[in-house]
């Protein structure tokens, strides 16, 4: 179901842009009965527009440092520079959003829901041009966006940097090492999730098929939390299904492309403007 995103106040104002605090509602259980606030950060470019958008999700990071923005700040300041509007959603547990789910997994499901809202209510918005729309994820985002792909079917066009693409549960499993606990409660819990359900159905890499987007993927081959070998095999599986995708690789570059940050960030311009109907 569409929600209606409000524009809240102002945190930055630029001769090219001015960005705004945003919230939209939801039921993160579909269930009809709960409604959560979720809150991110929207730039709008300066002039009468109105503007494409690009739908932009970050990758992880720790939410007692996380503040509205991160992880997509430079980038959508940088497009919102060249005319395209950008909105980021903090998720649920994030910044001012609501609190995310009790369950680790059910919490991570939800981000799915939420960008699906997100996606569904941009009509909400009067400085979107109703037309042009694009998506853009880094890390854990870029599984968010892939994810999207696969559930709507819908040809957004995508850009991926360093996407997470490595199925779940060993897109979690992959990263356990970084907890205080070395991963304990995470197996727990996923032990508990695989009693009643197929990990299977949620393993985006069985899916590839069912998108219909044209794809840019961007990976560093000096990054540290995605390996460049993953991006090698998701291309090598969307080339197989004859899905449209450019590859860019970057030598030495790490997780968030520098030093090549700005030659990437031109590609994905180029790669918008391309696609704007």
């Amino acid at each position: 179901q569409p929600s209606n995103i409000e524009i809240g106040e102002t945190v930055k104002e630029d001769k090219e842009f001015t960005s705004y605090l945003f919230s939209f509602s939801l039921d993160p259980t579909l269930s009809g009965k709960e409604k959560k606030k979720v809150t991110g950060i929207i730039n709008i470019p300066s002039g009468n527009g109105p503007f494409p958008a690009v739908v932009m999700f970050r990758g992880y990071v720790d939410q007692e440092l996380y503040k509205t923005g991160d992880g997509t700040r430079r980038a959508g300041e940088y497009f919102a520079q060249n005319g395209l509007m950008t909105i980021a959603p903090d998720f649920l547990g994030y910044a001012t959003s609501d609190s995310e789910a009790g369950s680790i997994f059910e919490s991570r499901f939800q981000t799915y829901t939420t960008a699906l809202v997100l996606l569904n209510s941009l009509n909400s918005i009067p400085n979107w041009d109703g037309t042009n729309v694009f998506i853009w994820g880094h890390s854990n985002g870029g599984q968010i966006a892939l994810t999207l792909l696969e559930i709507t079917g819908q040809a957004v066009p995508t850009t991926l940097w360093a996407p997470v693409s490595k199925p779940f549960p060993y897109s979690i499993l992959y990263y356990t090492d970084e907890s205080e606990d070395r991963g304990k409660l995470i197996r727990r819990e996923l032990s508990e999730f695989e009693e009643t359900y197929d990990p299977d159905l949620y393993a985006i890499d069985l899916y590839y098929g069912k998108i219909k987007a044209p794809l840019q993927i961007h990976q560093g081959t000096a990054d540290d939390a995605v390996p460049r070998e993953w991006s090698n095999e998701l291309t090598k599986k969307l080339d197989e299904l004859e899905i449209d995708f450019d590859y860019f690789v970057y030598p030495g570059a790490d997780h968030n492309l520098n030093p090549s940050w700005n030659k990437t960030v031109n590609f994905d311009l180029t790669f918008f403007s391309n696609h704007i109907k």
